[in-house]
């Protein structure tokens, strides 16, 4: 219980972070130095910058100019604590579990926060986070391989999946996916690997597709609106990284 309590704690500093690579990556700005108010650009003090508890105890409302704070800090700090706590306990369920494993899915995790929030917000996804899943990726599984041969299976995943994607941008003139998506499909296809790379873009596409279909239905967006995928493929990436073995078992028994 008290390994729980120290992960979700780690979760919402860590999340804190997020937040400054989420706001500052896609402008340009240096991730280095203390935070600020992005309206009166007031330089935050400590406890302006607690975890989740300095947004409920300001009220939402920035102390000098009293204007209403994002929810996207104290959301994105939630989310990291929870997805920390809920990334050990699917490792623990699986018999997936090591420091090194752990870790890794850790910084997995956080770099598919970062995608997700910045796709959505800015429509943009960093070049800096999506080079660093990808080598971090590749680390990890040179770590988990028994002979070099093996890594052939992850390099082919990565440049089928970004060559298909390649194929969307250019006959839609990067109307449909950006260049952004082609190098998510490609972390996906070295992090995830043949079988579960299909999984993770079969649960990208599918989950598009629908909340597309919402927005049109409800007048939020039109049939030729830019939707970013990037939401949908780290979210995907998630759920084929520890579920896509089952989805894989659950199709097969589906359809035999």
């Amino acid at each position: 219980m008290y390994l729980y309590i120290f992960l979700f704690i780690l979760g919402l500093c860590v999340g804190s972070f997020l937040n400054v690579l989420i706001d500052r990556l896609p402008k340009g700005e240096s991730i280095l130095g203390r935070s600020y108010c992005p309206y009166c650009k007031k330089k935050l003090e400590w406890y302006e910058l607690v975890p989740l508890f300095s947004f409920i105890f300001l009220k939402g409302k920035c102390r000098a100019c009293k204007r209403s704070i994002s929810w996207q800090y104290p959301f994105i700090e939630l989310t990291s604590g929870l997805l920390f706590t809920f990334t050990y306990y699917l490792l623990i369920v699986n018999n997936q579990w090591s420091p090194v494993n752990f870790l890794f899915y850790l910084f997995f995790t956080s770099l598919l926060i970062v995608i997700f929030t910045t796709d959505l917000k800015y429509y943009i996804v960093s070049d800096k986070i999506v080079f660093l899943a990808i080598v971090l990726a590749l680390f990890y599984q040179i770590y988990r391989i028994n002979q070099f041969s093996e890594l052939l299976n992850p390099i082919i995943s990565a440049i089928s999946a970004s060559v298909f994607f390649y194929f969307f941008v250019g006959i839609s003139g990067g109307k449909w996916m950006g260049m952004g998506d082609v190098k998510i499909a490609g972390f996906m296809g070295i992090l995830l690997a043949f079988p579960n790379v299909l999984i993770g873009l079969a649960v990208a596409f599918l989950s598009g597709a629908v909340v597309g279909l919402i927005l049109v239905a409800m007048k939020k967006k039109g049939l030729k609106s830019e939707i970013p995928f990037g939401c949908f493929l780290a979210p995907a990436t998630y759920i084929a990284i520890f579920f896509g073995g089952e989805i894989i078992e659950w199709y097969l028994n589906l359809i035999i």
